[in-house]
């Protein structure tokens, strides 16, 4: 009988299955890193929609006649072309979270910011296309050095 009181003597004395649940709220390590493939993933969308558009321009899917590939200056067409390119290598590269995928990325977009300040005769110098490059990129910073903080080297 010893026995038995003894196991349930250790019984009422363990603790509860429920306060090894997940209750409580554990610290997160790595939610700035989270935080940043999320930012990545949904920069290659936009990447991607931005080099299908790009293509589309070149192979005539937008535009009118006047806006044809053939009819826009040498500029325009080497641009376009660079962007469309260079739009979708980013994606890929964005999309698997790679070193490379974030330096190419970063690549057209400062070659946007760019060509629409400097030479504003190729698409016309949109300052809002500027301000859309130029908040992607200090959210990517942020969010890169935030994920740094989180690994100590």
């Amino acid at each position: 009988m010893s026995d038995t009181s003894a196991r349930d003597q250790a019984r009422d004395t363990a603790m509860p299955v429920g306060g090894i649940s997940s209750d409580r709220i554990e610290p997160d390590e790595n939610a700035w890193t989270r935080r940043l493939v999320i930012f990545l993933r949904i920069m290659a969308v936009v990447s991607i929609a931005k080099g299908l558009y790009h293509w589309a321009q070149v192979t005539g899917f937008v535009g009118g006649e006047e806006e044809a590939f053939e009819n826009q200056s040498m500029a325009w067409q080497t641009a376009t072309i660079y962007f469309a390119v260079i739009e979708l290598v980013a994606a890929v590269g964005l999309w698997l979270a790679t070193p490379w995928g974030a330096v190419v990325w970063l690549t057209a977009v400062v070659s946007m910011a760019v060509i629409e300040l400097m030479f504003p005769g190729i698409y016309g110098g949109s300052l809002t296309v500027v301000a859309f490059e130029a908040v992607m990129l200090a959210a990517y910073l942020a969010l890169a050095w935030m994920a740094a903080r989180e690994r100590p080297p």
